[in-house]
């Protein structure tokens, strides 16, 4: 039994049915059906079932299986709103700010090598695994709004900030604060972020008390992150090729908007 209501797989349905007719995709053609197809796609994004398994159980082969899948994350992907509408969105929502966040999404072992000698390139030093890095921004109360493209796991949340080309948006979006933790420091004029204790000295209890409201207010940032990997099975260990996971988390968040029925 999947954890989706009918109206998700109907909806995935719906699409990649679009998908086939835009692309003059004969009748019969196909191995399985758009509703199958549907079918196998969210089984492997929400019970992280393997792909050799869909494959055995849908009587087609591996590389079939594989291509449905890619097929299902690009058609999903494709639908995710951009970052300026998220924002507008938002703002049209009532919301007094927005949350940035970075979160790893983990990978089996990849040895393309990184600019430090010995160092994968997608090792995080941080969480101590291999994985690709993916921005977040989120609503007030926690829920997902838009998420980036995917980074090497080794680069900073500034920096895969910057190269997405996030802050800009964010810094138009002067009405609209977004907060951020300490990792975007370098970013203090885009992003708010908490008052950084000096290195020889110590914080007012007006600073603490900043620091504090800033912390409650943007702690629903791990809400959201929380919320994609608990959902989405296949979230917790992505086994596809790490530049695929920014396609693959996108996917996911149009998946879980449908489900819920909310995009703000």
């Amino acid at each position: 039994m999947l954890s989706a209501r009918e109206e998700t797989v109907l909806f995935l349905s719906g699409l990649l049915h679009t998908q086939r007719q835009q692309r003059g995709t004969r009748n019969g053609r196909r191995a399985l059906s758009c509703f199958a197809h549907a079918v196998l796609v969210l089984r492997w994004f929400l019970d992280g079932t393997r792909v050799a398994q869909l494959a055995a159980d849908n009587a087609i082969g591996g590389s079939t299986a594989y291509r449905y899948l890619h097929e299902g994350i690009d058609v999903l992907a494709a639908h995710q709103p951009s970052l300026h509408s998220a924002l507008l969105a938002a703002k049209a929502a009532g919301y007094s700010h927005v949350n940035l966040d970075g979160i790893l999404i983990a990978t089996d072992r990849v040895a393309a090598p990184g600019p430090t000698p010995g160092v994968d390139l997608w090792w995080s030093g941080k969480h101590h695994q291999h994985g690709g890095n993916i921005q977040v921004i989120s609503a007030l109360d926690g829920w997902p709004l838009r998420t980036s493209d995917v980074r090497p796991g080794r680069e900073h949340d500034t920096t895969c900030a910057r190269i997405h080309g996030l802050l800009p948006v964010l810094a138009n979006a002067a009405e609209l604060p977004c907060l951020a933790d300490l990792g975007y420091e370098g970013e203090a004029a885009t992003v708010r972020v908490p008052i950084k204790k000096p290195t020889h000295g110590q914080l007012t209890n007006d600073q603490k008390t900043v620091n504090l409201i800033h912390a409650h207010l943007r702690s629903q940032a791990e809400r959201a992150n929380s919320l994609l990997k608990t959902t989405f099975k296949a979230l917790r260990r992505v086994s596809l090729c790490p530049w695929r996971i920014g396609a693959t988390v996108a996917a996911a968040l149009v998946l879980l908007h449908d489900e819920h029925g909310r995009t703000t």
